[in-house]
């Protein structure tokens, strides 16, 4: 979480620093008119960065991935960079506005709009005779970008709905990009912030374009048929093997992969819950009935399928060098621990290793604990199976007594984000190395 923290406010304070070398504003500044110019142009260039940064991440790059922890930190950064966006373009809408405003409140006498000299060389006349299109168009697109990272933030709309929406968010981005080029101040572009700005929307561009066309993430799918389905109805979930013939280039434990069944609905990640044998290429996915799409997989799948799987991603992968481990499998958040347990009975890790696996279910069906149970002997994990209505909910207190030698392990959580931000608060706030709490974030929206 702290390299998210790190990368963002690092992405606005170099874009903040560079602005402020080229163009830096009088202070105080001489008039209101001067101050609004000033800050146009600030907020402009910082909405810029946050979305073309935003547009660079939706491609699911190889290269961040590792440094931040995981395609779904990398997500939250997507995710923090199209919110700073939405405030930084009101903001930068406001400013625009703001004469106008400061007019009918009294606070600013009227007058004409300056008139904005012809000199300048053929391109800068150019831009400016482009002015009055690039602010119309760049209001209107404004007003849809707000929209669409509206409603890719509001969790309640259906995730097919912001999956059509969202590519859209690609469009408007395509049309801020040239309201951009003409409105920054032309001094700017032969400037360190003018290429800095110009990488990032070349790179953005290329992305929304990749975006529009539906590659995003082309050269990592392959094609695959579902081969065996089985639901279980005391838990709510499907549970489903794919074969991958071809092209699948294997999976770490704990990684997930995207997977369409239908091009309509679109891709859906999913935890890998089997460990990787490349003598019988297939994998398995558990979905729970959480949304409206899982909810219709009974109806919807069928043995014999094509699907098309995307990845793999993730770095949940266990790879800390810690002789001692604690796994926390909160509901379907268990999918990852299976696939390590079945990997560990396969290939057992190299020097002795103690782990505890603690699976915590509002849910309980017999066979898929008795399924668990045989993974976790076969393993040499220690289980302990925690239903809340019969056991009572895990506490930081609780997962302390239970396991005395805490302190020298690393813990791997993967459910509901309030329950994983509470043991790690405790934890932590009990000695535990910020660093030996991982977490997989659920939520890729």
């Amino acid at each position: 979480m702290r390299r998210i923290v790190v990368a963002f406010w690092a992405a606005l304070a170099v874009m903040g620093a560079l602005w402020l070398a080229v163009d830096p504003p009088a202070l105080p500044p001489e008039t209101f008119i001067a101050l609004r110019g000033a800050m146009v142009q600030l907020t402009g260039i910082l909405a810029m960065t946050c979305m073309s940064l935003a547009m660079i991440l939706a491609l699911r790059p190889r290269w961040p991935e590792g440094w931040l922890g995981g395609l779904d930190k990398m997500y939250r950064l997507h995710k923090w960079f199209g919110i700073g966006a939405l405030v930084l373009a009101v903001l930068h809408w406001a400013w625009t506005q703001s004469p106008g405003w400061a007019v009918s409140l009294g606070w600013l006498e009227p007058g004409r709009r300056p008139q904005r000299a012809p000199g300048g060389s053929a391109v800068q006349q150019w831009l400016g005779s482009l002015r009055g299109t690039a602010e119309q168009l760049g209001k209107w697109a404004f007003y849809a970008a707000v929209l669409l990272i509206a409603v890719a933030l509001i969790g309640r709309i259906p995730y097919r709905l912001f999956q059509k929406t969202h590519r859209l968010i690609a469009l408007a981005y395509l049309v801020l990009v040239f309201h951009a080029i003409v409105l920054l101040n032309f001094a700017s572009w032969p400037s360190a912030l003018g290429a800095t700005l110009a990488v990032l929307m070349a790179a953005g561009g290329f992305a929304a374009i990749v975006a529009l066309s539906r590659r995003i993430g082309a050269d990592r799918k392959v094609q695959g048929s579902i081969a065996r389905l089985q639901y279980h109805p005391d838990l709510r979930v499907m549970e489903g093997e794919i074969d991958l013939p071809w092209g699948w280039p294997g999976h770490e434990a704990g990684q997930f992969a995207f997977v369409t069944a239908d091009q309509t609905e679109g891709a859906h990640p999913y935890t890998i819950a089997s460990a990787w044998d490349g003598a019988q290429p297939r994998i398995t996915v558990i979905a729970k009935e959480l949304g409206d799409w899982t909810r219709r997989l009974r109806e919807t799948l069928r043995v014999g399928q094509a699907v098309q799987v995307e990845g793999p991603y993730g770095c949940f992968t266990f790879d800390d060098g810690c002789p001692r481990q604690i796994w926390i499998g909160g509901g379907i958040g268990i999918t990852p621990f299976i696939a390590r347990m079945k990997h560990l009975a396969m290939t057992p890790a190299k020097g002795p290793q103690q782990i505890d696996l603690f699976h915590t279910t509002t849910d309980y069906e017999e066979d898929a604990i008795r399924r668990l149970k045989a993974d976790a002997q076969a393993a040499g994990v220690t289980l302990h199976v925690l239903v809340d209505a019969r056991d009572g909910r895990l506490t930081g207190d609780r997962l302390r007594a239970m396991v005395p030698g805490w302190r020298e392990a690393s813990v791997w959580f993967c459910g509901p984000a309030g329950f994983g931000h509470a043991l790690r608060d405790d934890l932590r706030g009990h000695g535990l190395p910020a660093g030996r709490f991982h977490q997989e974030f659920f939520a890729l929206r």
